[in-house]
């Protein structure tokens, strides 16, 4: 028995964990630090291309241009002899698709590789809720597509004289076979000058596969195409996955009529090892007046990334080897924008004085390339957030294969016999080196960086520098959440309370911690335990149940918007703002008859009396969203960065406009201004409209693009479009609730 009240005094004069304590100092402070958190994560947005280091290969097994380039004029000479056949092919409207794939197959053959030929059909995008997360192989070929509409791809392999045949490296050259145009003609003789190379070296360990891709349904279809056939093992004579849709299409186009190819070309499916990477060689129609170019584009589905040792191999044979100007793409539009120009000048400026005071630091960069750099970064995170391939590699990293696409531009459009020889054979030593370093590796890619974000070709970002800019957005939170939702607990606790005791009790009590008596928080904790303790438990403890219930409403109303497009879908003859009209028209109703049902107001009319309603509903709804944005960054970072600039604001601010209105202070109305302009420009559809207005121009946008643009997310079965439906819009409702609170 007398042990109890030492208990109890030991228990009093504990202390919590410094963590704990730092939690307490932080909620309890809460709109100092979200300010601080909130500011500094802009800014260090806009210091990561102050931030960015210069790229190096980690993987010493690569060891870019250690050897001399073996390809030679006569590669080149053998290419152009493929050029100018396919030039003259043009000339023959009828046959010309079949001839063209008749004369690859036949070079091909005469190089010493096995050539075969793969059907695929193309294949209906339609948005399907039960396909958006389905893996690459498990999609068919629809019952009502046409059996006469299919492409050939022409696929060469040649088997490594030092491998085993377990890896293999892949050189894809898109082309469409109805007519092929010059910068076609040009890739395909790049390719193919390599490709003979590669016959003869002795030094080969890896096989080499060439897919010349029918690009007439698209770049992208054949090569994902292919490679759904190549990882899904079946047993029929065309090998494909197609090929028991169609059976009267079993002879492909008079392929065994060509006796040229009688020993080297298979009916079947024809495969190697495993892909060890993977390069897309493509010839660009954009003339530069001084130098040739070489563009990367390295984005794949959701945000995915190849081995940043592969960009910086084809980077660095480029730029060092062949004398190519490299290239990333950019959002131009930031170019000639002031305010970036000045934002540079301030950093260049931080720069000189921080060096004059410490000349070993590196802080700091020309205004110039800041902009530049920022340009790039945008337009790397736009496309990462986009969750839409660049371009056909997009295809390998669903299979999680390296892959990236080089466009090689010739500096003149025309190009004489001289000049041509002089970009086939740099062009073509580029892609040996590229296939010779990847030869050198001993395993797969994984020793440099998959999560980054690039601001030239030699700059980029790394995944420890760009997350520290999303905690700081994303920080202030859940810390305000907290401070509303206690705040809001003892602001009830103290209207229902009838007796003085509890606040004498909490005035004779030891404090958790001792510096901060006087915090709100703390005074909560205390009476909410002690309350606890002598048994009485009120109703006004469960108020936050009230505020879960219309959030869950409004998040499960959200995953509904995102089904409806799959209705309207089905509608003939829609227009994309017709669309638009009635997906919005839906999602109005169906907003209204799930929260009249689910989360009816008259059930909450004894909860009518809480002066702090909207302050739970608002602890709530950032909890959610903080929730939403963790899980987002997790599959595709960019959108959780993009969508936490739009939704932290928008959380941080919201307000009930009408108690704004009557204090009517200049705080108060600058507030309610504030979260005016926030809940309009949160809106998807206006953010949209605005954004693109602000990079394209606004002369030519309709209701209609939003719809387009959301068709093309789920198309491409983006995790921005979930994240648009199941995280930001019911964030935005729910803020816009708080606005418009009756209170």
């Amino acid at each position: 028995m007398a042990a109890e009240p030492e208990t109890g005094t030991d228990a009093s004069k504990a202390k919590p964990r410094p963590i704990v304590r730092l939690g307490i100092f932080l909620i309890s402070h809460s709109f100092f630090f979200s300010v601080v958190f909130s500011t500094a994560g802009v800014l260090a947005l806009l210091l990561l291309p102050v931030l960015a280091k210069n790229t190096y290969i980690s993987e010493n097994s690569l060891m870019p241009g250690s050897v001399a380039p073996m390809l030679s004029d006569q590669e080149v000479a053998e290419a152009n002899r493929l050029i100018d056949d396919l030039t003259a092919l043009n000339s023959k409207p009828l046959g010309s698709a079949i001839g063209s794939r008749r004369l690859v197959a036949q070079y091909m053959s005469n190089s010493g590789a096995e050539v075969s030929f793969h059907k695929f059909h193309p294949q209906i995008n339609q948005f399907h809720p039960l396909h958006f997360f389905s893996s690459p192989d498990s999609r068919r070929i629809e019952q009502n597509v046409s059996c006469a509409l299919h492409g050939v791809n022409t696929v060469g392999i040649i088997r490594a004289p030092r491998g085993d045949g377990k890896e293999a490296i892949v050189l894809v050259t898109p082309f469409n076979s109805a007519k092929v145009n010059k910068n076609e003609a040009l890739s395909l003789g790049i390719a193919y000058s390599v490709f003979s190379l590669l016959t003869r070296v002795p030094w080969l360990a890896k096989d080499v596969i060439w897919l010349v891709a029918d690009s007439q349904f698209g770049e992208y279809a054949a090569v994902s195409a292919w490679l759904r056939d190549y990882h899904t093992p079946v047993f029929s004579g065309l090998g494909t996955i197609d090929a028991e849709m169609c059976p009267e299409s079993n002879n492909l186009h008079g392929m065994e009529e060509n006796h040229f190819t009688e020993r080297t070309t298979y009916d079947g499916f024809k495969r190697a090892g495993t892909m060890a990477a993977a390069l897309v060689v493509k010839v660009g129609d954009r003339a530069h007046q001084y130098e040739d170019s070489l563009s990367i584009y390295a984005e794949a589905s959701n945000g995915q990334m190849p081995n940043l040792d592969l960009i910086n191999t084809v980077n660095y044979l480029a730029v060092h080897r062949q004398g190519l100007r490299v290239k990333v793409e950019k959002l131009r539009s930031l170019l000639d924008m002031g305010w970036l120009e000045t934002l540079g000048e301030m950093f260049e400026l931080l720069g000189h004085y921080a060096r004059s005071i410490n000349p070993q630091l590196k802080f700091g960069i020309p205004a110039a390339e800041y902009i530049e750099g920022s340009a790039t970064l945008a337009s790397s995170l736009y496309y990462q957030a986009l969750g839409v391939p660049t371009g056909p590699h997009g295809a390998f990293r669903d299979y999680q294969v390296d892959a990236i696409t080089v466009e090689i531009l010739p500096k003149v459009y025309t190009l004489g016999n001289k000049r041509q020889n002089d970009f086939l054979l740099r062009s073509g030593r580029l892609i040996e080196g590229v296939v010779q370093s990847v030869n050198n590796l001993l395993e797969k890619f994984h020793q440099s960086f998959f999560l980054y974000l690039l601001t030239s070709p030699s700059k980029f970002v790394s995944v420890g520098v760009y997350m520290i800019a999303f905690v700081l957005l994303v920080t202030p939170l859940p810390m305000v959440a907290a401070s509303l939702f206690v705040n809001a607990s003892n602001s009830d606790d103290s209207l229902n309370t009838e007796k003085p005791a509890p606040s004498a009790t909490v005035a004779d009590s030891a404090p958790l911690v001792t510096a901060y008596e006087s915090s709100p928080l703390l005074s909560a904790a205390n009476s909410s335990s002690l309350a606890t303790t002598a048994g009485c438990i009120t109703l006004s403890s469960w108020k936050w149940l009230y505020a879960a219930k219309k959030s869950f409403v409004v998040y499960l109303w959200g995953s509904v918007v995102s089904l409806l497009p799959y209705f309207i879908c089905q509608i003939p003859n829609c227009t994309p703002t017709t669309s638009f009209i009635i997906w919005v028209l839906l999602s109005i109703l169906s907003l209204v008859v799930m929260y009249m049902i689910l989360a009816s107001p008259f059930s909450d009319a004894n909860n009518s009396r809480s002066q702090k309603e909207w302050a739970i509903l608002k602890s709530v709804t950032m909890s959610a969203a903080f929730i939403g944005l963790c899980l987002m960054s997790i599959i595709n970072f960019a959108t959780a960065e993009i969508g936490g600039l739009l939704i932290v604001p928008m959380c941080l601010m919201a307000h009930p406009l009408k108690l704004d209105v009557k204090t009517r202070s200049l705080r108060t109305i600058s507030r309610a201004a504030c979260n005016l302009v926030l809940g309009i420009v949160g809106f998807p559809p206006v953010t949209f409209i605005v954004l693109k207005g602000a990079f394209e121009g606004y002369s030519s946008i309709s209701v209609g693009d939003f719809w387009s643009w959301v068709e093309s997310l789920w198309v491409w079965n983006s995790a921005t479009y979930l994240y648009i439906g199941v995280v930001h819009l019911p964030s935005w409702v729910l803020c816009i609730h708080i606005l418009f609170h009756h209170c």
